[in-house]
């Protein structure tokens, strides 16, 4: 038997993967996506993996004592159930006295960034002040994707590949000291990261904290560039580079400054340095008293909220006959699960219609690839993990984007770049203080509805002759659109009683001067509006031959029902619908019926939504509140054109009765479940598999964002500066920003996700056992789970591994209020209400 070696990685290599692990795994801006901040720690159980991120990188992971104290003192966290988590820890009951002692204060002392303090500490130099520059600026040239008129050299080469190039042509050198030994080990094929360590560092022991020190000092450019290295095509203008590239050139750049500006024989190694400095920064170590307290207070803030929505939530079902229901409407509504169509659901359920609605990912089952018929490009319109092997392709569109004079190809050359700046230059200013006052969409404006040609075709239905496109299926066959329509419908539950016209209702968003526009649409749709996914849905289910394989499986779609694709734009409150020649005649009156209800209920929305903008009056007329949300859309000077998932803190997943009459604020993703046809959990199982990291991971990145908005967040979208059209930076700070900007979370309170799961807690538990990426969201609590057994309506909470009975603790009444009244009572949060009406 031969025995195969393998080459084992050497400890810089291991420490490399170790630092890529730990970097922020945000995506070029184009795919703005979603995710757990600390994703890294989430094989700790919550509360001890975010204590150890605190020590660690000294992040912020909870709200300042006082702000929990501000809390506790306007009950918004309960005194009992405080009282509870204290025994629950075993400790003292005189600890409450501990934790609301004003003076009780909390520091933190990050492990990363002692080492290469060092430097500042022996020859008074800022090492980051001097290498940023050069560092970030080569990196964001060399992966611009079109803001620069002029391209990187050697865009084809590697990056290091391309800087040798660079800096062998160039007369003058532009990297380093002329002559220096940096420049000689640039163009030197044999030196390595341990060698350019040796040389800064004296200790091998210290090599690897050094490189956490670098790297995690500018993590927002190393975890841009650590994700292009795994995902290439995560770049329109492909660009060859890896996280070792950046580590060799800054490295470089530390030698360099140091031999120029202290001198080459002036300098040495760093030696003495404290032997602890070389320990396991990753080391778990007993929380301080402090941070007990912390853990305390977030725990009791969740379960103050938690409580009033179960208690909310076990009121509604005790309240609830059989005949409640049964809904016998002539429409009926797919929307994305999405937080944000809760109110308008809850509008359209209680309009003159009654529409049926359900809820279920907004890719809604069609995972692919599109090519928008004016692009050479394409775009990912499905999850984030999901890797698509379909192409959708737009033909016949009717016009081509609109673009301002000043930024066309053709105003390039001298004389009309001299004509741009005398005289298009003014024309630019004046719409500009134009737009002030009277905002419009203009050609650089982010509209959702501009992703698809309303009347353009698409070649869904894949020929009988196999046809390809660089290794993607172009349209779907007969038998896949069969398989993703009957999957969705099941899903939801929806497998008898079709109404006469079923919409399939897409989200998008639209903004202008905003970086972080594709964090406004769809998740499921990585990062883009659904408008497409819809159609197809659409499409596919009204086709004949898909019908019929449905009916074979049981699944009987009756010939008198029509799905209709459409797009609910959630900033400007306005929907698009597509295809609306083809819907037949006989449905015509229904779909214009359909049309006048739905235009009610989003003035009502906007209504809602007005109360949370503080230049808007909520006692002002829906229609003419809904005129001025569509405005703020397209107003320049609006850095809260909406509030996105601000808020979030729920995931209901069950029958929409479960939830119908509660008031719950826009604060729950809402996926339609019925539990009487999902005998073997595979319905569950997709659901869940897809709710813990999508939503928990939504839900996560805004509670971060939240608690620590400088280090996990993106601070104030103000002075975003947009480099290379991959990130933002903050002014002239240099380093990426990861996370949400404080104009997204202000209003957020940062709960972790609780997800309601209407199914047997022992069914529950062996489906979220099936896999052990879903498992581990639920086991070290990252997100909460709560199950409502189907028959007796007991609640069991999931704690430390199994499902143990729910005690109601903080004696929450459900108030029975009107909907208006809740609208213009507080701009603040509100708390869980029976609904008299929701008009």
């Amino acid at each position: 038997m031969q025995i195969l070696k393998t080459e084992s990685k050497s400890p810089i290599d291991l420490a490399i993967d170790e630092i890529k692990h730990y970097l922020p795994s945000q995506a070029p801006l184009k795919d703005f996506i979603h995710h757990n901040t600390l994703h890294a720690f989430q094989n700790y159980e919550f509360h001890q993996g975010i204590q150890l991120s605190q020590k660690v990188f000294g992040f912020k992971t909870y709200l300042e004592i006082c702000e929990y104290q501000k809390l506790f003192h306007e009950n918004k966290i309960s005194k009992e159930i405080i009282f509870n988590e204290i025994k629950i820890k075993d400790l003292d009951l005189s600890f409450f006295d501990f934790m609301i002692d004003p003076g009780l204060k909390f520091d933190i002392q990050p492990k990363v960034g002692r080492i290469r303090q060092m430097w500042e500490k022996i020859y008074n130099i800022d090492m980051d002040i001097q290498t940023y520059p050069l560092l970030f600026k080569y990196i964001c040239n060399y992966l611009d994707q079109g803001i620069s008129q002029m391209g990187f050299p050697y865009p084809e080469l590697n990056f290091f590949e391309a800087l040798k190039s660079i800096d062998r042509s160039s007369k003058k050198t532009v990297l380093f000291s002329d002559k220096g030994r940096a420049r000689k080990l640039l163009h030197s094929e044999s030196t390595s990261i341990s060698d350019l360590l040796k040389i800064l560092i004296k200790n091998e022991s210290f090599h690897k904290n050094y490189l956490f020190d670098q790297q995690m000092s500018h993590p927002g450019w190393s975890g841009l560039v650590a994700q292009i290295e795994s995902d290439p095509n995560s770049l329109i203008l492909k660009r060859f580079i890896n996280l070792k590239d950046i580590i060799k050139l800054e490295l470089l750049l530390e030698i360099d400054f140091l031999d120029h500006f202290v001198g080459e024989k002036n300098w040495q190694p760093l030696d003495s340095i404290d032997p602890n400095l070389a320990e396991d920064l990753f080391a778990l170590s007993a929380p301080t008293k402090a941070e007990i307290a912390l853990e305390v207070f977030q725990k009791s803030y969740e379960k103050t909220y938690y409580d009033q929505v179960l208690t909310s939530l076990n009121v509604n079902l005790k309240s609830k006959n059989k005949s409640d229901l049964v809904n016998q409407s002539k429409v009926q509504a797919l929307f994305c699960i999405d937080d944000r169509e809760c109110s308008l659901r809850r509008y359209l359920e209680s309009s003159e219609m009654q529409v049926e609605t359900y809820g279920t990912p907004g890719f809604f089952g069609f995972e692919f690839y599109f090519q928008p018929g004016n692009s050479k490009n394409i775009t990912k319109l499905c999850p984030a993990p999901v890797t698509p092997k379909f192409l959708i392709k737009e033909i016949g569109t009717s016009s081509s984007p609109l673009k301002d004079m000043h930024l066309k190809s053709e105003m390039s050359s001298i004389l009309q770049s001299w004509v741009q700046t005398h005289i298009l230059g003014y024309i630019s200013a004046f719409k500009l203080l134009l737009n002030l006052f009277r905002p419009e969409i203009t050609p650089g404006s982010a509209i959702a509805r501009n992703h698809m040609d309303q009347i353009s075709n698409l070649t869904l239905v894949h020929d009988q002759h196999p046809f390809f496109e660089n290794g993607l299926q172009v349209g779907f066959t007969v038998e896949q659109m069969a398989d993703r329509v009957s999957s969705v419908l099941k899903s939801i539950g929806l497998v008898e009683n079709f109404s006469e016209l079923i919409y399939i209702v897409a989200h998008g968003a639209s903004s202008v001067n905003n970086p972080h526009y594709s964090a406004y649409d769809c998740g499921a749709c990585c990062g883009r509006p659904g408008s497409v996914n819809s159609r197809v849905f659409a499409a596919a289910a009204n086709t004949e031959s898909v019908r019929q394989i449905l009916k074979d499986r049981g699944l009987n779609i009756p010939g008198s029902s029509y799905f209709i694709g459409c797009l609910h734009d959630t900033t400007r409150d306005e929907v698009e619908f597509f295809d609306e020649n083809m819907i037949p005649e006989k449905n015509l009156e229904t779909h214009e019926a359909f049309k006048s209800n739905l235009i009610q209920s989003l003035a009502m929305n906007s209504k809602e939504r007005s109360r949370r903008f503080y230049n808007l009056d909520p006692n002002e007329s829906s229609e003419a509140l809904n005129y001025k949300i569509k405005k703020r859309s397209v107003s320049l000077f609006e850095p809260r054109p909406e509030l996105n998932h601000a808020t979030n803190t729920l995931c209901l997943v069950g029958p929409r009765h479960l939830s119908k009459d509660i008031f719950l604020d826009r604060r729950s993703f809402l996926n339609s479940y019925n539990p009487e046809i999902d005998s073997e959990g595979n319905l569950l199982e997709g659901i869940l598999n897809a709710a813990a990291p999508v939503c928990g991971g939504i839900n996560l990145e805004y509670y971060f964002s939240r608690v620590d908005n400088n280090k996990l967040g993106a601070g104030t979208k103000l002075p975003h500066n947009i480099m290379g059209l991959v990130g933002v930076a903050n002014g002239l700070e240099g380093d990426l920003r990861p996370g949400l900007p404080s104009q997204m979370i202000e209003v957020h309170d940062p709960l972790r996700l609780l997800i309601v799961v209407y199914q047997k807690p022992d069914f529950i538990l062996d489906v979220i056992k099936r896999k052990d990426a879903t498992f581990e969201w639920f086991k070290n609590e990252w997100v909460n789970l709560v199950a409502i057994d189907p028959k007796s309506h007991i609640f069991y909470i999931f704690e430390k591994g199994n499902f143990k009975e729910y005690e109601f603790t903080s004696g929450y009444i459900v108030p029975e209020n009107s909907l208006e009244n809740l609208i213009l009572s507080t701009r603040e949060n509100i708390k869980p209400n029976l609904i008299k009406d929701a008009k």
